[in-house]
C-alpha cells in the first residue's frame, strides 16, 4: 500500500521513509504540508498519509481540515505526528479530522501496529465502497426491468438496448444474474404439448393397424 509522508525536517523524513519502505509500504514523501495537500488531491493519491503537525505553509492540523471538508478525499487514513503531548493538543488533532495520533519521539513498533490498523480501515472501506456500486449497479438494472420493456406480441421476446431481440430468460439472466430452471404449466400442457401427443399416439396407432390386419 502507497503511504503519503510528510516531514518538513529533512533527516526525520529520510528516516520515517527508510522504515516504511522496510515494511513493504510505497513512500510518497513531502517538504511540507503545501506539497502533501497537493499530492492528496491527485487521481490515485495515496489512501494512507502520516503528517508531522508544525510544517512550514500549511501544518499537519489544517491539512487534516482539509481532506475532511473534500468529499473526495473523506476516506484517507490520517496519522498525526507531533512533539506535543497535551490532552488539549491530542483533542484539537482528533477534532481536525485526524485518525490517529502519535507523540514524538514515537516507538518504531507503535507505529508498525498503528499503521497496520489504518491498512485494515483502508481495505474496509475499499471492499464496502465496491459492495456499494455493485449495489447500485444492481438497483440501476432492476430500475431497468421494472420500466418500459419493448416486447414481441408474438413470440415475446424483448428488445435490449443495442436493438436485439431476445428470449425473455436470457434477457433477464444477462441484467440480473438469475438462472431459470424450464418446465411446462398445466394451461401450456393442456393446450399445446397434449394435442401433439394425442396427434403422435394417434399417427402410431395408424401405423400398427396393418401389421395387426396382416397378422390377423
Amino acid at each position: 500500500m502507497e503511504i503519503l509522508v510528510a516531514e518538513d525536517e529533512r533527516v526525520s523524513r529520510y528516516l520515517l521513509e527508510s522504515m516504511l519502505k522496510q515494511w513493504g509500504y510505497d513512500v510518497v514523501p513531502c517538504a511540507d504540508g503545501q506539497e502533501a495537500w497537493q499530492a492528496l488531491q491527485q487521481e490515485n493519491a495515496p489512501p494512507l498519509a502520516i503528517l508531522d503537525w508544525m510544517m512550514p505553509r500549511l501544518d499537519g492540523v489544517e491539512v487534516c481540515r482539509r481532506v475532511r471538508q473534500s468529499p473526495a478525499l473523506r476516506s484517507v487514513y490520517l496519522l498525526l505526528l507531533t512533539a506535543k503531548d497535551r490532552r488539549e493538543d491530542l483533542l484539537e488533532g482528533l477534532r481536525a479530522g485526524a485518525d490517529d495520533y502519535l507523540s514524538k519521539p514515537f516507538d518504531r513498533e507503535e507505529l508498525r501496529v498503528r499503521l497496520q490498523v489504518g491498512v485494515r480501515i483502508v481495505e474496509l472501506q475499499r471492499s464496502l465502497e465496491k459492495r456499494v456500486r455493485e449495489l447500485e449497479q444492481a438497483c440501476a438494472q432492476i430500475r431497468q426491468l421494472q420500466g418500459l420493456l419493448p416486447i414481441c406480441c408474438y413470440c415475446k421476446k424483448i428488445r435490449d438496448d443495442q436493438d436485439y431481440w431476445q428470449q425473455v430468460d436470457l434477457y433477464i439472466s444477462r441484467h440480473l444474474g438469475t438462472q431459470f430452471s424450464h418446465g411446462i404449466c398445466p394451461e401450456c400442457f393442456e393446450k399445446l404439448v397434449k394435442p401433439k401427443l394425442d396427434r403422435l399416439q394417434a399417427r402410431q396407432k395408424s401405423a400398427e393397424a396393418p401389421v395387426l390386419a396382416e397378422t390377423a
